[in-house]
């Protein structure tokens, strides 16, 4: 059987661009002499549709969207498609996560998804009911074990403590599957794909069956989609590897083709500059915009944040704006204007002196009552918050987006500013701390120096005082990415990060800068994840705690 693994960039809730693309996909897998096209989870929809699932009408434009697939389906070629079918049965959830084998024009058979999510970014198992059984789909006399998404991950023999009591793919191999197919979702982070990789190699190897596995790409608001499908055979050699952060359409014949296999990330810089780029990209084209304003600074964020807009959406879609004020160091101001003739953007220069000065001098009319003058952090805050109303400003006039370049360590301890540094529309950077920041300015400077050395080489400041670093207010970012890492991403305790080498004070007082900033957090504009923890839908803390 030859089999065509269709590796798409699909729009949630967009039914006629997403068909006309899989239409295409399905003439040249046809072309191509296919036997099966293999789509992936959700394709009908696009994923996640989150709360859309609430909508009868969404639901219904999916079913007619699957109709209008299988239609394109013959009895020589036959299509995978995950869809939303609805579930009739009293007493439990309205729908489930499906999928379905087209063949002759017409829906020929389907089967639902048994593993559904609950942590992290995923909430399932709010709309869809899970499968109590699962076993092979026919077509052309080879019996496929299809599984979605997440009920690839959890085989006993791969995990110390597995997440569920039962394992699907397992299943399916018991059932008789001649071929293993899984149709996926799943979100890039850092590391990942390795781990994909190995699971569906122990997966194929353990079950002595070929093990072809499809993921969507693209990015869909906070969430970026790697692709990177892949095809193990049954004695564990790799035989289809699509490309990463792109579209991919691959065509293998089962069993023994000639093995296709694209590169992959050799380094956490270089997929993760892959995945920010692609998320950017998405996130600006998706919500309908065509360029890009942000604040140059001088700084490290700011320069790592236009390069990845630059290289998303092309230098002439993207303004930089310099908005120095009298703290500004002039090294900073040639810093942000090389950057900009190095990338070859546009930019501006506003300074905000006098936008500052009239609103300190306001500020002590209004307060003049109370016997108080503004202090030295108000004046601190107005530097960044006439900052920020300048970039809404220039959207405003424009039609651009603004990115904000705030990093996770910042955001992390509320080392930013509410309706000022925090203001835009999409934070860019916010699931990248600081020292890896650093390590992509060097990825991006690996052929040529478009980031200014002295960039990298200055102690980070805010400049919002005079001799302010960084470092005045916060430990070295080793230290708090470190901490960072430990509480957030890995959910530790003081007493462990501290027994893990770090200042039991340092980290007592950090975690307390986490858990005070939430209120922030939650006004920040979204940010595309990368981690394993990301500050967005995936983490849900209270504001009022006193935990």
């Amino acid at each position: 059987m030859r089999l065509a693994l269709a590796q798409l960039n699909l729009t949630v809730g967009d039914f006629d661009g997403n068909f006309a693309k899989m239409r295409e996909t399905v003439a040249r897998a046809t072309a191509g002499g296919a036997d099966l096209t293999v789509f992936t989870e959700l394709a009908t929809t696009g994923y996640p549709p989150r709360d859309l699932l609430t909508q009868s009408g969404f639901v219904d434009r999916n079913l007619a969207q699957l109709d209008r697939l299988a239609a394109l389906s013959t009895a020589a070629h036959g299509l995978i498609v995950g869809f939303v079918d609805r579930n009739t049965t009293p007493g439990e959830k309205p729908l489930r996560n499906a999928v379905a084998l087209c063949a002759g024009g017409r829906v020929v058979d389907r089967r639902y998804k048994a593993l559904l999510p609950t942590y992290d970014v995923f909430d399932e198992a709010r709309y869809f009911e899970p499968a109590a059984s699962t076993s092979p789909m026919v077509f052309k006399g080879l019996r496929l074990g299809v599984s979605i998404c997440e009920d690839l991950w959890n085989p006993k023999e791969f995990w110390p403590e597995p997440r569920y009591r039962r394992d699907p793919v397992g299943e399916l191999a018991a059932a008789g599957s001649d071929l293993l197919l899984n149709i996926s979702a799943s979100p890039f982070e850092l590391e990942k794909a390795a781990v994909r990789r190995e699971l569906v190699r122990q997966s194929a190897v353990s079950h002595g069956r070929a093990f072809f596995y499809v993921n969507q790409v693209g990015g869909n608001d906070e969430l970026v989609f790697d692709g990177h499908s892949i095809g193990i055979a049954a004695d564990g050699a790799p035989v289809v590897r699509a490309r990463e952060f792109a579209e991919d359409l691959v065509l293998y014949d089962v069993p023994g083709g000639a093995p296709t296999l694209q590169p992959v990330s050799t380094s956490a810089e270089e997929s993760a500059y892959g995945a920010l780029v692609l998320g950017l990209r998405d996130y600006v084209g998706k919500c309908g915009f065509r360029t890009a304003v942000l604040g140059l600074s001088g700084g490290i964020d700011s320069a790592v944040t236009a390069c990845l807009a630059a290289d998303a959406l092309g230098p002439d879609q993207v303004t930089g704006v310099l908005m120095p004020s009298k703290y500004s160091s002039d090294h900073s101001v040639a810093d942000a204007r090389a950057l900009a003739v190095n990338l070859g953007i546009r930019a501006l220069t506003f300074p905000i002196e006098s936008v500052v000065r009239g609103s300190m001098e306001a500020l002590a009319e209004i307060r003049a009552d109370v016997e108080a003058s503004p202090d030295a952090m108000t004046e601190q805050n107005l530097q960044a918050r006439a900052r920020g109303a300048l970039l809404m400003a220039h959207s405003n006039t424009y039609g651009s987006i603004v990115l904000t370049t705030g990093n996770k360590s910042e955001l992390a301890v509320g080392y930013c500013t509410l309706y000022g540094d925090m203001c835009g529309g999409l934070a860019v950077i916010s699931d990248v701390p600081k020292t890896l920041v650093y390590r992509l300015a060097r990825y991006i400077n690996r052929e040529r120096e478009l980031i200014p050395v002295s960039t990298l080489t200055k102690a980070p400041s805010a400049e919002l005082k005079p001799n302010q670093t960084d470092q005045d207010s916060l430990p070295p970012y080793d230290v708090l990415d470190r901490i960072i890492e430990g509480y957030v991403e890995r959910g530790l305790g003081i007493d462990a990060m501290a027994a893990e080498g770090l200042d039991r004070e340092t980290v007592a007082a950090m975690v307390r800068k986490i858990n005070a900033s939430e209120y922030k957090r939650r006004q920040a504009a979204p940010g595309l994840k990368i981690s394993s923890k990301a500050f967005g839908i995936g983490r849900r803390f209270p504001i009022a705690a006193r935990y």
